[in-house]
């Protein structure tokens, strides 16, 4: 299950740089303990990006659905727990040589950042290991 996300907090955290998505979608996903992906009948959506296969990753279901266009119109929205991505996923993704394309946009200029499994495994442990903060 994902988290409240209205039409203004959608469009302001769409507008930010990849580097402060990146931080977004670490924090997010360590709080809500999901990545999102993208899947069809044919499988998760692997997208190439500078080169690479990349497996594209969001905080929430909708960035990754507004993603879905063109040859990924017949996509949709799949979670993944955050601790089946760290058990498993990661390892696969390394083994297979895929790397992880986190939270683009439809914004040809900013798309997003592309790490090895490894990087943002490392990103989400250092967030996880974090004193949690309280909303007062």
């Amino acid at each position: 299950m994902s988290y409240p996300l209205d039409e203004q907090q959608f469009d302001r955290v769409n507008k930010l740089n990849a580097h402060q998505r990146f931080d977004e979608f670490v924090a997010k996903v360590t709080e809500h303990e999901q990545v999102w992906g993208l899947s069809s009948a044919g499988g998760w959506a692997i997208v190439s990006a500078e080169g690479d296969d990349c497996f594209p990753v969001w905080p929430h279901p909708d960035f990754a659905a507004a993603w879905a266009v063109g040859d990924l119109a017949d996509c949709t929205p799949q979670p993944i727990a955050l601790s089946a991505w760290m058990q498993k996923w990661t390892s696969g993704m390394q083994e297979d040589g895929t790397l992880v394309l986190v939270f683009p946009t439809n914004d040809d200029t900013d798309e997003g950042l592309v790490l090895g499994a490894d990087e943002l495994e490392d990103a989400l442990l250092s967030a996880l290991e974090q004193p949690k903060r309280r909303h007062v």
